[in-house]
């Protein structure tokens, strides 16, 4: 779990809190592994209450010391626990509460991280994080009254890092011309778009080459090797869109060199991240009806550790030597496309607990048909409608004074599949009336 190269804390008061953690981080890796039951919120709090206890006891043994102390190996076992509340409040569907936040905040930290060093990223990137920034400080602000100041003080550390990393990447993207905005998008896409073709099982020529034709379609457009307006003016601000298109160019050249083969040296750390990537990319697709958010949990360790290991950026192999250029762009892109699905599982993640999952997702199908039915002209009668009453009345019977029970428990998430099922009565209503009145027209 731990990085070998992490320390053990050196003040004696620290090893017993990090004795207790370490119980309580296996408790909730138990609870995190248990599949024969649904996660409770009442499985989740008591550990949570544990946790902020240590964490108090820990801030009054550090109040005197120096902040800037190295991380030992209770501040990761302390981040594990972190992780791993965060991911058990969503998986019961308190996903707008403060512990939630924690998962969210350190993965978006990666990201901004990342787009910073890989530099090149563009607005539409920073326009997702700084919604979500948004919609966690407000999550922050509804807690203040209810959770530690402890955990709030750690949350808004984080999501304070997380502004200031987001702040200077929008700086860069400010120096672009308004007019160069979409050329810059295009490039950061064909960029993305080599690396994708770079990592797949058969390596595609005829792709990189496409790729290649865009680049040269931008190319026409330029005069003198500026970019140029309307009227053949040179652009200002170009300097940086200049560069990103000599790099497509080298990239895309070295891709076609290499044929998708990485550095035999480099050659299992490929594949650990190319699986890890993978199974997001199935977990992405299914996920409405196979997600686990404490599921993440390994992928997020997985590559954290990973991401850690390298040497002053560099990725190194058993020997110690730092990787090629294609060794190393290939396994940041893959580093980075990975962090980049956890992000949009937890964003996507609904307010619903595991337990209500399956009629939450019943319902989100349904709605989904109704919507088509009625953009597409609505049904001829009102018997088309009867299997979709149906269906609702059959969800709508299993509740008990409007609740959803499993077993003797009300899971939480209620408000969200009562409002689905609202949304989707008021569908059918709308379609039967709309036949009803066709109807009784002469």
């Amino acid at each position: 779990m731990e990085s070998p190269a992490v320390p053990v804390p050196l003040d004696p008061r620290e090893q017993p809190i990090l004795e207790r953690l370490l119980r309580t981080r296996d408790a909730l890796l138990l609870l995190k592994q248990d599949k024969s039951s649904y996660i409770k919120s009442r499985d989740v709090l008591p550990l949570y209450e544990e946790v902020i206890g240590e964490v108090e006891k820990l801030n009054a043994a550090r109040k005197e010391q120096d902040r800037r102390l190295i991380h030992n190996r209770l501040d990761y076992v302390l981040d594990d626990c972190f992780q791993l509340i965060s991911l058990l409040f969503l998986t019961v569907g308190r996903n707008n509460e403060a512990p939630a936040v924690y998962s969210l905040a350190t993965t978006i930290q990666r990201l901004l991280d990342h787009l910073e060093e890989a530099g090149f990223y563009s607005a539409k990137d920073l326009n997702s994080i700084t919604k979500t920034l948004e919609s966690t400080q407000e999550t922050l602000d509804r807690g203040r009254n209810t959770y530690s100041p402890a955990l709030l003080t750690l949350l808004e550390s984080r999501l304070e890092q997380c502004q200031i990393s987001l702040k200077r990447l929008q700086e860069g993207l400010n120096v672009l011309s308004p007019s160069l905005a979409q050329t810059h998008e295009t490039l950061v896409s064909i960029l993305r778009s080599t690396s994708a073709v770079n990592t797949r099982p058969k390596f595609s020529t005829t792709e990189v080459n496409s790729l290649r034709d865009q680049l040269k379609k931008i190319e026409s457009h330029m005069k003198d090797g500026n970019f140029v307006d309307a009227d053949g003016n040179v652009l200002p601000s170009q300097e940086n869109v200049k560069t990103l298109m000599d790099r497509c160019w080298r990239w895309t050249e070295t891709v076609l060199e290499r044929q998708g083969k990485i550095h035999e040296a480099f050659q299992e750390q490929y594949e650990r991240l190319l699986e890890i990537r993978n199974q997001l990319d199935r977990l992405s697709v299914t996920q409405a009806w196979s997600l686990r958010e404490t599921d993440l949990f390994g992928y997020q360790r997985k590559l954290d550790r990973i991401d850690e290991a390298r040497v002053n950026g560099n990725f190194v192999d058993a020997e110690g030597h730092t990787a090629d250029l294609h060794a190393q762009r290939t396994l940041l892109y893959l580093i980075r496309r990975s962090y980049g699905y956890i992000y949009a599982l937890l964003i996507s993640s609904e307010p619903v607990s595991e337990a209500l999952l399956p009629v939450y997702n019943q319902l989100q199908t349904l709605r989904r048909c109704l919507i088509e039915v009625k953009e597409s002209g609505g049904v001829s009668n009102s018997r088309e409608l009867y299997p979709y009453s149906m269906k609702l009345n059959s969800i709508d019977n299993m509740r008990v004074d409007g609740k959803f029970y499993i077993g003797p428990d009300i899971p939480e998430g209620q408000g969200s599949v009562n409002a689905l099922l609202a949304e989707c009565y008021d569908l059918v209503w709308d379609l039967r009336a709309a036949v009803a009145d066709e109807e009784s027209q002469p």
